[in-house]
């Protein structure tokens, strides 16, 4: 059956038959899966007012406007389900208990600690693993997601708690949901002196959205001004009763420096964990996990921080987690030791990615080497797509030609030590909201030091580097230096966002507003053969200046605007201003059509302060 014609295309029309497409889909791939040509679809776009080209990745309302122009019903695939669609064509089953009932075995909780900067989530971690990663931090902020696992005892029975480490401060928000999405307790630790804070808050709001049951701490009990029933009291504005008051929330006191009652934080996680939720997973299937954190490392290359969530990780195995991919060469446990194998709940250092995984990207084992490739391949492109196809704007015919106009744009080229400082860093900044006359692009983000590559790219783009803890070496900083590449460094992520936010508004462009300067009435009209025509005038409010600009009204009509006030006399003396009250000659430059009891109104620019 053939549809009416669309600007002479003729196309097959469907019958609201539902078309499965993926993100940043391609008119290409549309084509596809209706047996058509990709030109005439460009040309039907066209005349529904959308420029495209056949290639290029689209979003999902061109997509959808496209089917229900054509009587087709266009489902876009999420990422995820295409990721499981992606995963079945390779016959992998995906899910922490897979198998049957009888294989599960229990499995440690894996624990989220959340809370305001500075309340002693570091400080707290610090005792519990008997390390001092806050002493290392830039600006006392966590940077960086970390692993551990550590072993307590309860009722004689020693038993093992999996910690994961997530930044504070409200910038790695994405890092932060990142981290309660792949544990199974959060526990919150408010400061006794300080009570509850907006971040404190944002972290509950985070830990109930993924369901999880919440421990308080409420650390600093050994400080002066110390209130801990407040703390108590004021969570229960946020469905955090204690269970002293009647309710299910565990509360303990402790103090991270003193190393008081973490015992028994240690034992309410563990009371919680049996009580509230079923946790078990299968050993003995192919691992799958979650990559916690990854950086590259000189000497080791890709190094990715996993936790286990069901199956068992072995050396040897072959990996991929999102867009990467590789062999388990060498694993390593919190305390830098080598271990051959990793069971569920486990964190690990894995080495032997070919490049570095994306925080918070899903890991699995597969079967051999050239699966892994295939499978970290197809998400690359189909993530390539997605990103081209958010990335550009939708021109239309309407907005084609303001389209051409040159726009003021930031490019930018992150780079950091690991990949989830990197990811919240470009979440932070392309949040920033200037307008919509500046666009700010991250045009390439990495894991690493500066490299040549960078330098280059940003030569033909016209874009900044950030280096956060990474530094450019040697001849790649001469590079830099010689093309006038700016290359900023940064260790605490305040300064950079802050920085990049004024570069912004340095960008905008000038808004300027109007000031009155003086209103002047025509009460005579002369014409001279040297000056043209001289209206004189008497200042009614404010002053005339010479070189002002002036408009002229009749009868309270706007008859000329933007004259310039070329002449000003006070009898036969010139004059610089002539004010309120006082006679004066003027001429308006050339123009000549003055009456009597005209108004000249006289004003400037003025550039306005942005907020």
């Amino acid at each position: 059956m053939q549809a009416p014609s669309v600007g002479g295309v003729r196309l097959p029309k469907g019958n609201g038959e539902s078309i499965r497409l993926p993100r940043g889909a391609s008119l290409t791939d549309f084509a596809e899966k209706i047996n058509a040509n990709p030109a005439s679809l460009v040309q039907v776009l066209f005349h529904l007012g959308e420029m495209v080209t056949a290639t290029q990745s689209v979003s999902d309302d061109v997509l959808e406007l496209l089917g229900t122009e054509m009587n087709y019903k266009v489902q876009v695939v999420s990422p995820e389900e295409e990721d499981r669609e992606l995963l079945d064509s390779f016959d992998i089953s995906y899910g922490e208990n897979a198998g049957g009932e009888e294989e599960l075995q229990a499995r440690p909780p894996v624990v989220t600690v959340m809370g305001h900067v500075d309340h002693g989530k570091t400080r707290l971690l610090d005792t519990i693993r008997k390390t001092t990663v806050h002493e290392g931090e830039a600006g006392g902020i966590t940077q960086h997601i970390g692993a551990y696992q550590v072993a307590v005892d309860v009722d004689g029975n020693e038993r093992l708690i999996t910690f994961i480490d997530t930044p504070g401060h409200e910038a790695f928000t994405a890092m932060r949901a990142r981290g309660a999405n792949s544990t199974d307790i959060a526990i919150i630790v408010v400061a006794a002196d300080d009570g509850v804070m907006p971040q404190t808050v944002e972290a509950i709001n985070h830990a109930q959205a993924a369901d999880l049951p919440i421990v308080v701490a409420v650390n600093k009990i050994d400080k002066e001004g110390a209130n801990p029933q407040k703390v108590r009291q004021q969570l229960t504005e946020y469905g955090l009763v204690a269970e002293e008051y009647g309710g299910e929330t565990m509360f303990v006191d402790i103090s991270a420096r003193q190393n008081i009652n973490i015992g028994g934080l240690l034992e309410a996680v563990v009371l919680t964990a049996d009580a509230a939720l079923d946790l078990r997973a299968n050993p003995e299937m192919e691992a799958q996990g979650v990559a916690i954190e990854a950086h590259l490392d000189r000497g080791r290359g890709p190094v990715a921080t996993v936790l286990v969530q069901r199956g068992t990780l072995r050396v040897g195995d072959s990996i991929v987690a999102g867009d990467a991919y590789g062999r388990v060469r060498r694993m390593v446990d919190e305390f830098n030791e080598d271990i051959t194998e990793a069971t569920p709940s486990r964190p690990v250092q894995v080495i032997g990615f070919t490049s570095v995984p994306g925080a918070g990207d899903t890991f699995l084992v597969v079967d051999e080497d050239r699966t892994a490739r295939q499978i970290a391949e197809r998400r690359a492109a189909r993530m390539r797509n997605a990103a081209n196809a958010s990335r550009r704007k939708r021109i239309s015919l309407e907005d084609l030609d303001s389209a051409l106009k040159e726009t003021s744009q930031l490019n930018l080229i992150i780079k950091g030590d690991n990949s989830g400082t990197v990811e919240a860093l470009e979440d932070a900044l392309t949040q920033l909201d200037v307008g919509e006359e500046v666009e700010l692009r991250v045009i390439d983000r990495g894991v690493g030091g500066i490299t040549k590559a960078n330098v280059d790219l940003a030569i033909a783009s016209e874009a900044i580097i950030l280096g956060f803890n990474v530094r450019a070496e040697g001849k790649v900083t001469e590079q830099a230096n010689r093309e006038g590449i700016d290359v900023r460094y940064y260790s605490v992520i305040y300064q950079a966002i802050d920085e990049i936010e004024q570069a912004l508004k340095g960008m905008l462009k000038p808004v300027y507003e109007e000031v009155e300067l003086g209103r002047a009435e025509v009460r005579d009209v002369f014409k001279s053969s040297k000056v043209g025509t001289i209206a004189g005038c008497m200042v009614l409010s404010g002053e005339i200046r010479r070189n002002a600009k002036a408009r002229l009204l009749r009868d309270g009509v706007v008859v000329q605007e933007g004259l310039p006030i070329s002449s000003l006399r006070r009898f036969k003396d010139d004059a610089v201003e002539v004010r309120e009250g006082f006679e004066c000659g003027l001429t308006l430059g050339n123009y000549g059509d003055l009456k009597v009891e005209d108004i000249i109104e006289t004003y400037e620019l003025r550039e306005k302060p942005r907020d």
